[in-house]
């Protein structure tokens, strides 16, 4: 109770704070409340994660500091939004992309990910997001575009071409985060409604695709095939949840990528949205290749029928359900 009421306090903080020190304080509270959760399991991969992550978000949070001092010494503001600096502006953008997990400075995260369980990588790769896009939203305005451009038009590449060769689902999911992170930060500086929209469905579709992976209790590719005899209504809600997830219309995905790629071209960024647009492929590639072992291939094996059918799902399906109905049909 005392760690999971912390992780909601850090979040708050910065959402509700104007000033740096106060918002920085609420990142601290954040990430040092999650790392018992994430030490929870006690294992060697567990420990080298949470260590892992541990060092990159000091890393971050002291980059955040010093950008935010670097401001006040230049022109006397701990505002938020009176980032007028534009080394500060610079500085801050990176420490929020190290922290969130935006390519180039994306490698700590499928390492990370990859050495939690299921419900505490669900909190990574979801609620920690939060308090970072906070301060870059009240940012926007403030922070060089072309730089946001150069981390989105990354992220997208990093998050298409990483996802490939992977057989692990987190590192899957990883990888998924990654790109949806790039999609968001390239339309920022323009239309932050936008970037609000994605993240929110992006949560949803997250959560969903967490959730479904738990009550399959399954963590690769060739575990995850025998889902549809376990529980067939589940496999094709994975199945559609992972689509929309890659941005395939007419699925709820698939409306931020328009919307943004919409907006891009507006903006006369024809280069950069071409390169998003074939990079969201590699992505769908290997969603399809997910459904495909959901929903279109038989388990290998002999499978008794008769005790399959009964799977029981050890979660509320209740949140599984609102949550995928959002994340297919919106």
């Amino acid at each position: 109770t005392i760690i999971i009421s912390s992780m909601g306090l850090g979040t708050t903080l910065t959402f509700i704070g104007s000033h740096w020190l106060l918002v920085w304080m609420g990142l601290e509270i954040n990430t040092l409340a999650i790392i018992p959760l994430m030490i929870r399991q006690h294992h060697p991969r567990a420990v080298e994660a949470t260590t892992k992550y541990f060092i990159t978000q000091a890393t971050a949070s002291a980059l955040l500091l010093f950008a935010s001092v670097t401001n006040a010494w230049t022109s006397g503001e701990w505002s938020l939004i009176e980032m007028l600096n534009p080394t500060s502006a610079t500085l801050a953008t990176a420490a929020l992309a190290l922290k969130i997990g935006l390519a180039p400075l994306h490698f700590w995260l499928p390492e990370v990910l990859q050495g939690l369980d299921l419900t505490t990588g669900l909190i990574l790769a979801t609620w920690q997001k939060l308090a970072p896009f906070a301060i870059l939203l009240q940012l926007s305005p403030l922070l060089n575009s072309n730089l946001l451009l150069l981390f989105g038009v990354t992220s997208t590449i990093v998050g298409g071409w990483g996802g490939l060769n992977q057989t692990q689902l987190r590192k899957i999911l990883a990888y998924s985060s990654i790109a949806n992170l790039g999609w968001m930060i390239t339309i920022l500086h323009y239309s932050p409604s936008l970037t609000l929209l994605n993240l929110i469905l992006y949560m949803f579709m997250t959560l969903t695709t967490f959730l479904l992976f738990k009550t399959f209790n399954s963590t690769k590719i060739n575990s995850i095939s025998s889902s549809t005899l376990k529980s067939p209504l589940m496999s094709v809600i994975a199945l559609m949840t992972l689509l929309s997830l890659g941005g395939l219309p007419p699925l709820s995905g698939f409306m931020p990528k328009w919307l943004i790629l919409q907006e891009l071209t507006k903006q006369s960024l024809i280069i950069p949205a071409t390169i998003m647009a074939l990079m969201a492929l590699l992505s769908l590639f290997f969603y399809l290749r997910l459904c495909y072992a959901t929903t279109l291939t038989k388990a290998p094996g002999p499978i008794n029928m008769a005790s399959t059918w009964r799977t029981k799902s050890h979660q509320p399906t209740l949140i599984l359900l609102t949550s995928a109905s959002i994340s297919i049909f919106m």
